[in-house]
């Protein structure tokens, strides 16, 4: 290996609301919490991570956690650039031991409806960290690549991609999306939905990490399942009396506190599928929906879509790494996939 090569690495980022996944030579190397903490006094990184994960809402007075993504862009400039570097950071040392590597090409993911302000904020947070060549790629295109099409095929494919602040839908063909729909209803919107529900129904308060748990561990967005989760028990805090207490949910009740969330989707698939030329539509109709995202193992969402729209509808193999596993194939053939490439 000669010594450029060694030192110049190329690296592809699914920078995520909720988890950062970070490729290199066909791999995953980083695949961390969309989240950092600092101290408060100086403002300085003190985690990042799965580390910071673990201080969430358990902070005193001189620290605070930082989520530098909301709705699926920056929205904290610094803390988006701390984080990416701790994250690469990670990398070095599970890599380059002393030696701090630079980065030739660095492709990130963006969702479709990325405006060109939040474009830059995303370029620059990543040249900042080394990059000599910084290009960025759109989260549908992404997961299509990732699960296996051939997207400057001109046949039409469907892609729904529900992450943890966006869910973005689009109709993809000859290597461009030719209609598509952004909506900021997404992995954390269930959460807060199933906080808003355990606080009103059961006068029980939880955080954000406990209804992440209850989403994982029981939630569905269809009451008719053949193997239906065991109910959970929920630990959290009396609101009338202020003592910790435990109540037990089941996959209903959170079907029912995630429905207005769901509706929304709904409606943005089939905006979407109106929005559908014939022919592309007619490839639909024979190739179906595809789930990628976390949100994609929501429990009963494939019958829920197939209900509303009678289209086949897959759940990708591995949903959460559909769009890094996509960038990371961009990254390793980007002549051939530069059309798809913003710089």
């Amino acid at each position: 290996m000669g010594i450029r090569s060694y030192f110049y690495k190329d690296i592809a980022v699914d920078l995520g609301t909720a988890n950062t996944l970070i490729i290199q030579d066909d791999k995953i190397v980083v695949d961390e919490p969309s989240i950092i903490a600092v101290d408060k006094s100086s403002n300085k990184m003190i985690a990042v991570g799965k580390v910071a994960m673990q201080m969430h809402e358990k902070t005193h007075d001189t620290i605070k956690t930082i989520r530098p993504l909301k709705d699926g862009v920056i929205a904290d400039y610094h803390a988006a650039e701390l984080m990416i570097q701790g994250m690469i950071k990670m990398l070095h040392k599970k890599k380059f031991n002393f030696f701090t590597p630079f980065f030739n090409k660095i492709i990130i993911c963006i969702p479709s409806g990325t405006t060109d302000v939040e474009k830059r904020a995303v370029r620059d947070s990543a040249a900042h960290t080394g990059g000599k060549e910084v290009y960025m790629i759109y989260e549908p295109i992404a997961a299509a690549i990732g699960i296996g099409i051939n997207i400057a095929d001109p046949i039409g494919c469907m892609i729904v991609d529900i992450g943890g602040g966006t869910t973005e839908i689009a109709i993809i063909s000859l290597a461009g999306i030719a209609c598509d729909q952004s909506i900021k209803i997404a992995g954390h919107a269930f959460n807060k939905d199933i906080l808003d529900y355990m606080r009103k129904q059961h006068s029980l308060l939880i955080g954000e990490r406990t209804a992440e748990q209850i989403k994982i561990t029981v939630g569905a967005v269809w009451t008719d399942l053949k193997n239906p989760p065991a109910d959970y028990s929920v630990h959290g805090k009396d609101l009338m009396t202020g003592i910790p207490k435990t109540v037990t949910v089941n996959y209903r009740e959170i079907t029912a506190s995630l429905e207005e969330s769901a509706v929304k989707i709904d409606n943005a698939v089939l905006k979407a599928l109106e929005m559908v030329p014939p022919e592309l539509a007619s490839d639909i109709y024979k190739n179906g929906i595809h789930l990628t995202g976390g949100g994609a193992l929501l429990r009963g969402l494939n019958k829920r879509l197939h209900s509303l729209t009678n289209l086949p509808v897959h759940i990708a193999e591995d949903p959460l790494q559909a769009v890094v596993r996509g960038t990371g194939i961009a990254l390793k053939n980007i002549e051939a996939y530069r059309s798809v490439l913003m710089s």
